[in-house]
């Protein structure tokens, strides 16, 4: 009843406000945005909505056995939950309402991104900032609760996959404790998150008081019912290469045959996810001055194989350059559908390398929504090693923030 209160006090707010805010239900997990202003017919929409969600949340609570895993009332449960008839439940109809008005009014809210909700980016921020579940063993729990009973959850620091979802709730819970350690303080920043609906990815941080110390990137993929069904993060690699990697990649592959330039048809694609397809799938050994096209003069590239950040043009050019040569293949696996921002999985396929001795990697690309031009860029390599030794023992001497020489707080821009 608590509960059902929360959610219409919520709508009757919604529906008092002239201003744009975000709603959040105690039974909803993501954060839904309402553009209410002076149109009477969606704020009475959004009035219905708060109400539905009231409705259910009693019901849930009057009707749900307690020895079912969906009597957990929260934030990331819900509307994860794959549905028990095939009918649609009450939130479903309700969601109905907004998306049959979207091609009918141009003054439909639609969370700034063409009508489309955005899922995956909205259930992600609510278990990281509001369940943190990342950094306690309460929101580790909510995590689990979010995913399939067949999550894969590749943590590239461990040697195996993480496989179903009770190994996934212990695994979380483990590194919580680990990091908090007897009651420290151990946070988890989001430093940028990709828009998508399907999947999404975020590059992180993670903080401890005042300092911040590992840096990483996920990708996170859901399935029809939004239920995470598949999570890769790979942490930075704490012992940096730089340029030895290239050489040790060249001399595995100097016996590659040369191949002729693939053929590409030239397009100008704008959403980010469509410009990273584009660039991967299609230019990638073509001409190189297709592919610098759509990087913007102000890009900054962080590589975690080299210490130092790329700045502009030149330098990017550089950097492309020399990983272009015969016998390395960046093979895309899966890609979110970000617009403004998005993050793919791949591997490095080198030809003469051992089967299996493929590298994964995750990449975040930001685009300037003007432009479609490339802003920024993230790419995160696994290590051979799992663990890795440096990451290792780093994570046991400093628990909170998993590096030897943490920095001050908020001192790299946006994880930089």
């Amino acid at each position: 009843l608590r509960f059902a209160i929360c959610d219409l006090r919520f709508a009757i707010d919604l529906l008092l406000s002239d201003s744009d805010f975000y709603l959040t239900s105690s039974t909803f997990s993501p954060l839904l945005f309402f553009s209410h202003q002076t149109n009477k017919p969606i704020m009475v929409r959004s009035l219905v909505f708060g109400v539905a969600l009231a409705s259910q949340s009693a019901i849930s609570l009057a009707f749900v056995p307690p020895s079912s895993t969906n009597a957990v009332i929260g934030r990331s449960t819900i509307v994860c939950n794959e549905a028990t008839t095939t009918s649609g439940n009450l939130l479903d109809s309700v969601l109905s309402i907004f998306k049959e008005d979207e091609s009918s009014s141009s003054s439909t809210p639609n969370n700034n991104k063409g009508g489309k909700f955005l899922m995956a980016q909205s259930l992600l921020l609510s278990l990281i900032n509001e369940e943190q579940c990342f950094s306690t063993v309460e929101g580790a729990q909510k995590f689990a609760d979010s995913c399939t009973t067949d999550i894969v959850y590749e943590d590239c620091y461990e040697p195996q996959p993480i496989v179903g979802r009770a190994a996934v709730a212990e695994h979380l819970r483990t590194r919580a404790l680990a990091r908090t350690n007897g009651g420290k303080d151990a946070g988890f920043r989001i430093d940028k998150i990709s828009d998508g609906s399907t999947a999404c990815g975020f590059a992180w941080t993670w903080t401890s008081s005042s300092l911040e110390g590992l840096r990483g990137t996920t990708f996170v993929e859901l399935n029809s019912s939004n239920q995470i069904q598949y999570v890769r993060e790979i942490p930075e690699p704490l012992y940096k290469p730089g340029d030895l990697i290239l050489d040790v990649l060249k001399a595995v592959t100097a016996d590659a045959t040369i191949k002729p330039p693939p053929e590409y048809t030239p397009r100008t694609p704008k959403k980010a996810n469509e410009v990273a397809k584009y660039l991967f799938n299609d230019v990638q050994g073509a001409d190189p001055d297709e592919g610098m096209r759509f990087f913007d003069e102000s890009i900054i590239y962080r590589d975690f194989n080299y210490e130092e950040v790329l700045r502009g043009k030149a330098e990017v050019r550089k950097f492309i350059e020399d990983f272009s040569f015969p016998g390395i293949t960046f093979a895309t696996q899966r890609f979110d559908d970000g617009v403004a921002a998005t993050c793919f999985t791949w591997e490095v396929v080198l030809e003469g390398a051992p089967e299996g001795s493929e590298i994964k990697g995750i990449s975040f690309y930001e685009v300037n929504p003007d432009t479609g031009l490339i802003t920024y860029v993230r790419d995160v390599p696994e290590s051979a090693i799992k663990p890795a030794p440096l990451g290792k023992l780093a994570r046991q001497f400093r628990p909170a923030v998993g590096v030897f020489r943490p920095v001050a707080i908020d001192s790299r821009e946006g994880g930089i």
